[in-house]
């Protein structure tokens, strides 16, 4: 098979109308949404070939290519299952949304996450659901030791700023005799949390328990084999208080996985990361700084997973002691 190598995606020429060449990026992003929603439950190529005017728009922006009659998605988005598809789908979705309401600047919305509807707070939170299974698939078994332990009967994972819990049934699944305790601080998204663990129903989500607490006010001591943290969703004060109580929460020898964002990207992509961030309430932590916080709080081992080009870094560190 001899395929043409994709050309570079979405070139933004603003010299000409840069408000239309925004707009029409957009529709771009729009129209690689709705394709993967679509791909989630049906072969790629046939979603493809069902919509040739969406599939026009994808092909332009270079996230299709043609093998002779076969339309081939970009690398990037090809994902191993239907259900990483359809988080894929929902979080670029949620993005959007946030974009739509920024662009409305209503003053009454500061735009943290307290101000978000349940839908967005569903959507994000099932996006989730894909670092989970990545946590568990990837980033777990690449950890010396961490498999072991979470594989022993009573062990126990830490899911900080738990929304609706996605992540943390997804780990709970993945690793069948840990207990996985979600906190947060919105009571409001841990009522959607309940109202999705009683509907699944399983044997995984019943040892998923859910607390209504602020990471800031974490004071266990050596209780968890590994704990979760979702560095850009924190304030940067919250962030400094609540990454030293997270390294004594870790039991000697077990780990923290903390998602920031990439070190070095492009300059628009950096800027707008930085704006969504701290309008959500977060902080402009990338993985280089995070690398040396979680060294500077005295843990060892540091190392980067990254994800999708220009996509999250998880960031994972150890407390040494025991049998590490």
């Amino acid at each position: 098979m001899s395929v043409t190598p994709l050309p570079s995606v979405l070139s933004l020429d603003l010299n000409d109308d840069p408000a239309a060449t925004l707009e029409a990026a957009a529709w771009a992003l729009a129209a690689l949404i709705a394709t993967l929603d679509d791909t989630a439950t049906k072969p790629p190529a046939d979603v493809l070939a069902a919509d040739p005017q969406r599939t026009a728009v994808l092909e332009a922006a270079g996230l299709v290519q043609r093998d002779g009659d076969k339309l081939v998605l970009h690398p990037s988005y090809q994902y191993p299952d239907g259900p990483t598809n359809r988080s894929a789908a929902q979080a670029r979705l949620s993005s959007l949304r946030q974009a739509v309401a920024a662009a409305a600047g209503d003053p009454g919305q500061t735009g943290g996450w307290a101000d978000q509807d349940d839908e967005v707070l569903r959507n994000q939170g099932r996006a989730s659901a894909g670092t989970g299974r990545a946590i568990a698939g990837k980033v777990v078994p690449a950890l010396p030791g961490l498999t072991d332990r979470l594989d022993a009967q009573g062990s126990r994972i830490l899911d900080v700023g738990t929304g609706i819990a996605a992540l943390a049934l997804a780990l709970a699944e993945a690793f069948p005799r840990a207990e996985v305790v979600g906190i947060d601080v919105m009571e409001r998204v841990l009522g959607l949390a309940r109202e999705d663990l009683a509907e699944a129903g399983t044997e995984a989500s019943g040892r998923v328990t859910l607390r209504h607490a602020d990471v800031v006010d974490v004071a266990e001591q050596a209780a968890y084999d590994l704990v979760w943290l979702p560095a850009p969703f924190l304030a940067e004060a919250a962030l400094t208080q609540a990454l030293p109580r997270l390294a004594e929460a870790l039991k000697p020898g077990a780990w923290i996985v903390v998602g920031t964002n990439p070190a070095t990207i492009a300059p628009l992509r950096r800027a707008v990361a930085d704006w969504h961030a701290v309008r959500n309430g977060g902080n402009t932590y990338d993985a280089d700084r995070m690398t040396k916080t979680l060294t500077a709080y005295g843990l060892r081992n540091v190392r980067q997973f990254p994800t999708v080009p220009g996509g999250p870094v998880l960031v994972a560190a150890q407390r040494i002691g025991g049998d590490s």
